[in-house]
């Protein structure tokens, strides 16, 4: 049998005053156990060991951490990671077993608002990341949002959603809302999500994360995302075995084929094996089969300015033994 709500106070607020009822109701800095954090759901930033990570690491060593993250509490009496996934991957690295954090009573749409806004801008994040963000954070809007009909963007494949404002009077798409909030036009919003529609080698090149270090730019990866599964595959494959990837024209003229149900894998493999008008020799080398040569916080930038300096002074010196 449920127990009946009369609406009664309870034994504690009876006995408790009200200074101690505000109290309870105050956000607290508490320390609690690493491991019993997990990481937000679908979380679409990539946590890594790289250059920013190693700054991090040695902040931490240095004073600690100054900025306790905010997680939310879960009905297991764990927590998830709203925001601090970074600073808690750094502590494990370093061998902290406790982390101060802010404890906050979050419903999902509103923890994935806080997590993408505490995450989006920061200087380096992937394309990728970036549309994966903006999506989670429309489909939260939209559940928040009143009176909400899902609009099927055609051009872009994108749906979002027409909100009632209320004081007004008239209405407003989400995803207007969200370009604004975001600093971003609409269109740019809905490119960067049209990113998550691309196979997870794709993602890896608009990003420069494959291990084969071949990158597609931005624009032609947008059209690609409208590319079957298995297409994208194909051309995944064709892209490395050619170390070469297709210009906008023909990444537009693939998105056509297989709209029409006509693009076939050999079609993929002949553009890709041709030389583009603008194709030119290149030089290329991957950063692991250099990086033994330098400092660990040497950046990218310091290594080429390095490479080139050197580089300099031998042709000075082949220069001058010519001269004798």
């Amino acid at each position: 049998m449920s127990k009946l709500d009369l609406g009664l106070p309870n034994y504690d607020s009876l006995f408790s005053t009200e200074e101690e009822r505000q109290e309870s109701r105050l956000e607290k800095i508490v320390s609690i156990p690493i491991d019993k954090i997990s990481d937000f759901k679908n979380h679409p930033f990539h946590v890594t060991m790289d250059e920013d990570m190693l700054k991090l690491i040695d902040s931490i060593k240095e004073n600690g951490i100054l900025i306790p993250a905010l997680v939310r509490p879960k009905d297991d009496g764990t927590y998830e990671m709203i925001s601090g996934h970074r600073r808690k991957y750094a502590m494990s690295h370093i061998g902290l077993t406790e982390m101060n954090v802010i404890v906050r009573e979050l419903d999902d749409d509103q923890a994935t608002i806080l997590m993408v806004d505490s995450n989006i801008q920061r200087e380096n994040i992937y394309p990728s990341e970036r549309g994966y963000a903006y999506k989670l954070r429309l489909e939260a809007m939209k559940h928040q949002g009143k009176k909400i009909d899902l609009i099927p963007d055609e051009e872009l494949g994108v749906e979002y959603n027409k909100q009632t404002c209320g004081q007004l009077d008239h209405k407003l798409k989400s995803i207007d809302v969200l370009a604004n909030d975001m600093g971003e036009s609409r269109k740019q919003i809905q490119r960067f999500i049209r990113l998550t529609y691309l196979i997870e080698p794709l993602q890896e090149m608009v990003d420069g994360r494959h291990d084969s270090e071949i990158k597609i730019a931005f624009n032609p990866a947008v059209e690609l995302s409208f590319l079957t599964v298995d297409e994208q595959y194909d051309l995944a494959d064709a892209i490395v075995a050619n170390d070469r990837t297709p210009s906008l024209a023909q990444c537009q003229e693939f998105k056509r084929l297989s709209h029409d149900g006509e693009l076939t894998t050999e079609f993929i493999q002949e553009t890709l094996e041709a030389e583009k008008p603008n194709q030119k020799e290149k030089l290329s080398f991957k950063m692991s089969e250099i990086d033994k040569y330098f400092p660990k916080d040497f950046t990218p930038n310091r290594k080429k300015d390095l490479i080139i300096h050197l580089l300099e002074n031998w042709a000075r010196k082949k220069s001058r033994e010519q001269e004798r």
